[in-house]
């Protein structure tokens, strides 16, 4: 019988979660506290399953094999035991993820890693009291988490290395693209640089530079076409005749300079919340706001599928 995943949370993240361990190979039990939450979960589970397989991106299993290594439980303690891996999927608070992990800790087995799918809190703050604080750990994924493969990987200041490494090497088996940080950072790595370019764009918009729209161009039409396949790093590298050196050489000074003009960060509200929000109830109306979800997706599955034929650099 293949190894244990247990999932705290059916929601969003909750599914595509079980989707990932399921094509992974991992019999996958997954517990939320109102049984119409887990039913529901089931159908979207099997339905994000058949698309994967349709497009090959469920690393040449089957969907009906994989959605029979599925399953629901109405008890935490028992889907907890025997758990090579516990992914907890709660809401974004941090009080009821101590309160969570407080009662799983109690729970489950020494050698169960314990992983959080937080966006922005550091393990330290909801681990630190656990018996088994160094088998804590977070794993964010990026949202769709099964049609993008990134996902950050958080260990505590306490955790033990095997569990680092041993939660890498399940993230790699079930095709996820593991990013490490090497010690415990606010907003993480990936939301740093999501907020980054936010602030910047509300700025933009605030000080009547450009249009929300403008800004949204200049992403897919611009940087997010060069980003959806090398990073910002590779792309100066590749803008400069003789690499980064002479990229830092040519426009350190420059990029130094136009830095020093970002100021403190704005909050989103006011007047520039009212312009933003005008523009996207015109552009992407709250009434489709599931058909544009399901457009968002469809696009990223085909980015997925167009991504597995790029040819590997010379």
């Amino acid at each position: 019988m293949s190894e244990k995943i247990a999932i705290v949370g059916s929601g969003l993240i909750g599914r595509s979660w079980a989707v990932l361990f399921a094509r992974g190979g991992y019999r996958v039990v997954m517990y939320d506290v109102k049984e119409e939450l887990m039913t529901q979960a089931m159908e979207v589970i099997e339905t994000q399953l058949r698309s994967l397989h349709e497009s090959n991106l469920l690393l040449g299993r089957e969907p009906a094999e994989c959605f029979s290594r599925v399953s629901t439980s109405s008890s935490l303690s028992s889907t907890a035991e025997g758990a090579l891996l516990l992914q907890e999927c709660v809401p974004e608070d941090l009080d009821l993820k101590r309160r969570v992990f407080s009662e799983l800790d109690s729970m489950v087995s020494d050698t169960t890693i314990l992983s959080s799918s937080t966006s922005c809190i550091v393990p330290s703050k909801f681990t630190e009291t656990l018996s088994h604080r160094a088998n804590c750990i977070v794993c964010h994924p990026v949202n769709p988490p099964h049609y993008c493969p990134a996902v950050e990987v958080i260990p505590a200041p306490w955790t033990s290395g095997h569990v680092k490494e041993k939660t890498i090497s399940i993230m790699k088996q079930i095709g996820m693209k593991p990013v490490v940080a090497k010690k415990e950072c606010d907003g993480f790595i990936l939301n740093r640089l999501q907020y980054a370019v936010l602030q910047e764009s509300w700025r933009l918009v605030e000080d009547g530079i450009c249009d929300p729209q403008d800004i949204d161009t200049v992403m897919t039409g611009g940087l997010g076409l060069r980003w959806s396949f090398i990073g910002p790093f590779e792309t100066i590298h590749l803008n400069a005749p003789g690499g980064v050196r002479d990229y830092a050489e040519r426009y350190s000074d420059g990029i130094v300079r136009v830095s020093e003009t970002f100021g403190e960060p704005r909050p989103l509200t006011g007047e520039t919340l009212d312009k933003v929000t005008e523009y996207l109830e015109g552009d992407v109306p709250m009434e489709k706001h599931k058909d544009n979800l399901a457009w968002r997706d469809g696009v990223l599955k085909q980015l997925a599928v167009f991504k597995q034929s790029i040819p590997d650099k010379p």
